[in-house]
């Protein structure tokens, strides 16, 4: 059986340069890397992770909650959290909590008896309370939990400031904001806030719509808007944001449905410009970026520095910037 030394000898290199290769410890140069590498892949030489996890009493493995992994936003931040997990020699485990508190709480608890090492936490439906029970590095996406969980999320607040100040330089003079539930304190909430403030800042009339579904889909964001407007209640304002892409698109497709113009009659901004607003081209939405590259990154490496206990003194909530990205809904 090939072992670490003929990886070694193969590759030109010591010992330690190819177990902080494995360990991705330290800094390795590039070609250095790309020889080890080499050196494995010619010998068919795989690594022992469960030795490895023994030894270092971890298992290399990070749980994943999140909402809905259908969801593009979701599914975007997962992909870019594994590429970086990946890129770390770790795996991560996904979990679905479909905004259902008793299976999030049973995913956090499957995750501890698993050993995972630790959890990045994009669903949010527990009591701030039931986070503080777990007992092991945990970071959360747009909540701030305690002052022991770090929180990494997007400028919500410049972001809803934006969409709504791009509604106001187009002339509108009677705005919409339809928005999730406001009971949990999300950051997502700040751009409701950013909304009501800049309304009041312009002395413009506006409206809060207020419990859009927890399922994250097109349909059930239609069932909801339907229900929530007639078309002729729908055609009294002239501006909405609305604080996803699918409720958006869902809000696009109600009103050209009932002979309201997009944007001539009515303009809409959206929020999130994922995978599915970048692939619709009629219409294109317009819509605040938020950058899930970056976000993913960022909330894995924060992870990894609780889990191995480096730059700790760096690890606090982060808020990463937006930007308007102009479509044909406005």
């Amino acid at each position: 059986m090939t072992n670490i030394k003929e990886v070694a000898k193969i590759a030109g290199v010591s010992v330690t340069t190819v177990s902080r290769v494995i360990n991705n410890r330290g800094y390795i140069g590039k070609n250095t890397r790309r020889k080890v590498e080499q050196a494995m892949n010619a010998l068919d030489y795989h690594p022992n992770q469960i030795a490895r996890a023994l030894q270092k009493s971890q298992s290399f493995f990070l749980g994943v909650i999140v909402p809905d992994s259908n969801h593009p936003f979701f599914s975007d931040l997962i992909q870019s959290i594994e590429c970086y997990a990946n890129d770390r020699n770790y795996k991560i485990l996904l979990c679905n909590s479909l905004e259902n508190p008793e299976k999030e709480a049973n995913y956090i608890n499957m995750l501890r008896q698993n050993r995972v090492d630790g959890i990045v936490m994009c669903s949010h439906t527990l009591d701030v309370k039931e986070y503080m029970k777990v007992n092991f590095p945990i970071v959360s996406f747009d909540r701030i939990i305690s002052a022991s969980i770090p929180c990494i999320g997007g400028d919500n607040f410049k972001g809803g400031e934006l969409a709504t100040e791009h509604l106001v330089s187009l002339g509108c003079k009677q705005l919409l904001h339809i928005c999730g539930p406001l009971s949990v304190d999300m950051l997502a909430n700040r751009r409701t806030d950013a909304f009501t403030l800049t309304c009041m800042k312009h002395k413009l009339p506006y409206r809060i719509i207020e419990g859009a579904p927890n399922k994250l889909t097109f349909d059930y964001f239609y069932e909801f808007i339907r229900s929530e407007l007639t078309p002729g209640q729908l055609a009294e304002f002239d501006g909405v944001f609305c604080t996803n892409d699918l409720m958006a698109y869902a809000l696009y497709t109600y009103a050209t449905e009932h002979g309201i113009d997009v944007p001539n009659r009515l303009k809409i901004v959206g929020y999130d410009y994922h995978s599915f607003t970048r692939m619709l081209q009629h219409p294109k939405i317009t819509t605040v970026r938020q950058p899930t590259d970056r976000l993913g990154k960022m909330l894995c490496s924060t992870v990894i520095q609780m889990i191995e206990g480096t730059n700790q003194d760096l690890i606090n909530n982060v808020i990463v910037d937006v930007d308007l990205v102009r479509g044909t809904t406005t």
